[in-house]
């Protein structure tokens, strides 16, 4: 079996040793006679499913008592909404920082539920960069802010955390599990899992206990964190296959030697393709450099009417889903944690060569 090299930005790649794991335990997971999508989530297998999928997740991330883990449906979008109606009544004021689409996303939903302040935004710049914490313009009586570490379009990521006296609520779809972070300096962390994690639908929250109960009254009740977590994560029937291969690849990663070591991983692989970037004449990064996401790199050619060509031979040589989000033209590579060093190398090599051929 050949397997293409596959840089989506989302449903991303998996890592080959969770798909074969699954793949072995499809038909009868662990003896019980059926596969792990056909058993109730209210047994005992599953249950222990998600409890060692939630104490490998905290062990990885260092997740304290403090903090509840959810597993919940919707992706992360749906959490654009459900971060102010669990944190903040209609009249309340939040600050949001809009560094590309997706915390552009955040703060349009957000809008719909609070009196929003951005306090920062580099929209004039074309999301290029991070504004620097000394010009946001916070509001005092906040109840939270919101920012994005890693915009996934764009490819513009923070490399510092926001000091901020308001609880800090973190989209980390596309960054969550790539590197240490120390989980005590927010409130709320969200992610997607399509990205880092396992298969779309499924989000995890990671939510500081005290900050639970503070739901408006009329939040539904799928959308209130107090109430996942007083049912752990089973107020319906959760997502269950999705939850059994995110404790899959929280194992993957703990094997592999934690996030220390995939930090390690991640940072050589970016390294190699802005290294190529920058000493071309060819190929370009709009992104300033200290800013750059080590999860996606986004990249222009020349000549742009080579756009096509390039996508052409580049699936032919079996690398798959380079082209750039619509917004933002060019090309772009997800470089997530299961995308393997060997196919950034075949990336490298094939944009080495498209270069010599027609540069």
């Amino acid at each position: 079996m050949s397997r293409a090299h596959n840089f989506c930005a989302g449903p991303a790649a998996l890592p080959v040793p969770v798909l074969e794991r699954a793949r072995d335990e499809m038909l009868d997971w662990h003896g019980v006679g059926a596969s792990i999508m056909e058993i109730s989530h209210r047994s005992a297998e599953f249950v222990g499913v998600t409890e060692r999928a939630e104490a490998s997740l905290r062990r990885l991330m260092g997740i304290s008592d403090d903090y509840a883990v959810l597993f919940l449906q919707g992706g992360a979008s749906l959490q654009f909404a459900s971060v102010p109606l669990n944190l903040a009544e209609a009249g309340d004021c939040v600050d949001q920082v809009v560094t590309g689409q997706w915390s552009k996303k955040a703060e349009s939903e957000g809008r719909r539920f609070a009196q929003v302040n951005v306090a920062a935004s580099s929209a004039l710049d074309g999301f290029t960069t991070v504004p620097p914490q000394s010009e946001w313009q916070v509001n005092d009586d906040a109840r939270y802010l919101h920012y994005c570490p890693n915009e996934t379009i764009g490819g513009l990521a923070f490399h510092w955390v926001p000091n901020t006296k308001a609880p800090l609520v973190a989209d980390m779809s596309s960054t969550i599990l790539s590197a240490p972070i120390d989980v005590s300096q927010y409130g709320v962390i969200y992610a997607g899992a399509q990205k880092n994690i396992g298969p779309a639908g499924l989000a995890i929250v990671i939510v500081r206990k005290s900050l639970l109960g503070r739901a408006r009254a009329e939040t539904p009740a799928m959308l209130n964190w107090t109430v996942a977590a007083e049912n752990d994560s089973m107020y319906n029937t959760p997502p269950s296959f999705a939850i059994y291969l995110a404790g899959l690849v929280f194992e993957w990663l703990e094997d592999l030697g934690g996030l220390t070591k995939m930090a390690e991983i991640n940072s050589r692989k970016a390294g190699k393709l802005y290294d190529l970037i920058d000493a071309s004449g060819f190929y370009a990064n709009p992104v300033e450099r200290q800013s750059r996401s080590l999860m996606n790199v986004p990249f222009t050619l020349a000549d742009a009417d080579l756009d096509k060509t390039f996508l052409v031979e580049a699936e032919a040589a079996q690398l798959l889903n380079l082209k750039g989000h619509r917004s933002v033209g060019g090309m772009r590579a997800s470089i997530y944690n299961a995308v393997e060093e060997s196919s950034v190398d075949a990336l490298v090599a094939f944009m080495q060569d498209f270069e010599q051929r027609y540069g």
